[in-house]
């Protein structure tokens, strides 16, 4: 190969690579605006970043305000069942002065109350509170064929308070129950699914009853003759 047609490869070589956008973008592009570049580059970057870690806090802080209201919407359902344990004693106190000998019924609500008491979690405490129930209705029903269990007036207190402490936890299940429901949505939803998993929220039970009228405190006519 003559040195002419060398030197007229290299030209043409030369020529091409020049010709690269890349490369002559590179070439050409002063020094100022490499900085700017760089600088809009790194801001981006650091934009993306710091609102991924504001859009998990975010996540993060409403999964943790939903669990403590579920806490303490179901503190509210245990304070009212304590209420509700505590005065079934007394129920049955007042019953077995005028009825003892029924002590079948008196006997299957003491054991249903036991169970209630020892119960844990809301579906477990659901079954045991229907159960409880139940067997109080029972016992209610006893009052229809007792005339003077009927007129008595601490048996008419009793029946009147239990009626008001059903009324406060049906009022209670309600809220806890609306309350789960936003917070097992938000853990099994989309994006916030990507968070709840790693930092362990896991959906929490309902509580629920067979039939609020089931629980409803049997209306006994008072005998006042």
């Amino acid at each position: 190969m003559s040195r002419l047609e060398s030197l007229l490869r290299e030209e043409t070589e030369f020529s091409v690579f020049s010709l690269n956008p890349l490369t002559l973008f590179a070439n050409h592009l002063p020094r100022k605006e490499k900085r700017v570049a760089m600088t809009i580059g790194i801001v981006v970057a650091i934009s993306v970043i710091v609102s991924a870690v504001l859009w998990l806090i975010a996540i993060y802080n409403n999964l943790v305000s939903l669990r403590v209201r579920s806490n303490g919407a179901w503190s509210d359902i245990d304070v009212q069942l304590k209420r509700r344990h505590d005065l079934i004693p007394n129920v049955v106190e007042a019953v077995k002065s005028y009825a003892g000998y029924e002590k079948g019924t008196l006997e299957a609500v003491v054991a249903a109350r036991s169970k209630a008491m020892n119960a844990n979690g809301p579906t477990a405490s659901a079954a045991a509170e229907n159960q409880l129930s139940g067997a109080l209705k029972s016992l209610f029903a006893l009052a229809e064929a007792y005339p003077q269990l009927r007129a008595s007036e601490q048996f008419s207190h009793l029946q009147q308070t239990l009626a008001s402490i059903e009324d406060a936890v049906q009022n209670a299940r309600r809220y806890y129950n609306a309350v789960v429901r936003d917070f097992n949505t938000a853990v099994e939803s989309f994006p916030a699914s990507l968070v709840a998993g790693p930092f362990g929220f896991r959906g929490r039970e309902f509580f629920e009853v067979t039939d609020s009228a089931e629980r409803a405190v049997p209306s006994v006519q008072m005998d006042l003759s």
